[in-house]
């Protein structure tokens, strides 16, 4: 294997980073990931997508056994309106990972000044404003603005798949800036928010299962930021609202990456989005996402890199 870390970075890393360094190298000369310049952007091979297509084969499977054809299916771009980005509140918890489009909007002076300090290698970004979007944090984020009103009286389910960002470069190949979320979503009653994700939570387990990974359900909370995020941390921990389902990809060097997560937002979307149920009330919504990357990663770590030899029944067509 040819490493793209020298000996000085690799005296300087961890045990467990140095595990996720050498899989990322293992990855990368087995042709399945492309590296870039930055850590966390990668291009993916063919054979990287045939294994995403048998993973969302076995999700969508799961999404027709618990929903039917009652699932309203979206895609959306990995990008939109700045103005339901503020709606979501994202960037008051998570402000590090948070992406924003800049664009030049200058006349042909400022254009002239923006080239002269590009060639004297001096920093031009201040140039450039904001495009009025922002980049995807969680795939269901663009769908809450359309539901803006009521609801019919059964409350309302959204099947979303799409490109998030996050901004958190890492060696870690499973910890990506750019991957793709499936989403089953439940907006509605309180009970039918937490009955979608209490659900989704033992489903998410079937379909790792027939994938043949173990994961284990493990109460979580998101790494809010800041003081107060770290109050936001504690609730949602002591009030179980966010389950996720992990995988060991490292043995015993970590506590395992979180592959599915189910979480409960309460009235948090309906609130701001201005969403109520056909009795008025504010909305309370739910998702499961399967972080679609992640479980190919983790397919790639259990069953070998070279997928000729995997389970006959996990082969990509």
């Amino acid at each position: 294997m040819t490493s793209t870390l020298d000996r000085d970075t690799r005296t300087d890393l961890s045990d467990l980073d140095l595990a996720r360094a050498e899989f990322r190298d293992q990855l990368v000369d087995a042709g399945l990931l492309v590296r870039s310049s930055l850590d966390g952007l990668y291009g993916r091979s063919g054979v990287f997508e045939d294994v995403i297509d048998v993973i969302d084969t076995a999700v969508r499977a799961a999404g027709r056994e618990a929903h039917g054809s009652s699932a309203q299916r979206f895609r959306f771009p990995p990008v939109f309106p700045r103005e339901s980005f503020e709606k979501t509140d994202y960037i008051a918890s998570f402000p590090n990972l948070t992406g924003a489009i800049t664009t030049f909007t200058g006349d042909n002076r400022a254009h002239a000044e923006l080239l002269a300090a590009r060639s004297a290698g001096e920093d031009w970004d201040h140039f450039l404003g904001s495009a009025g979007t922002m980049l995807v944090s969680a795939a269901c984020h663009p769908a809450y603005s359309m539901l803006t009103g009521d609801l019919p009286a059964g409350g309302t389910t959204l099947d979303v798949y799409g490109y998030c960002f996050r901004h958190e470069p890492a060696v870690d190949p499973a910890r990506m800036q750019a991957f793709r979320m499936h989403e089953f979503v439940q907006v509605g009653t309180p009970d039918q928010a937490v009955e979608h994700r209490e659900s989704w939570i033992e489903r998410g387990q079937s379909v790792l299962d027939h994938l043949g990974l173990e994961a284990t359900p493990v109460i979580a909370n998101d790494p809010f930021f800041g003081r107060a995020g770290r109050m936001l941390a504690a609730n949602q921990r002591n009030d179980n609202l966010k389950t996720e389902l992990v995988v060991r990809l490292y043995g015993d060097l970590d506590e395992g990456t979180a592959v599915v997560s189910c979480n409960c937002h309460r009235e948090h979307f309906g609130h701001t989005f201005d969403i109520r149920t056909a009795d008025g009330e504010e909305a309370h919504s739910a998702c499961v996402g399967f972080g679609m990357e992640r479980i190919a990663l983790a397919m790639f770590r259990t069953h070998g890199l070279d997928v000729t030899r995997w389970p006959s029944a996990l082969r990509p067509a």
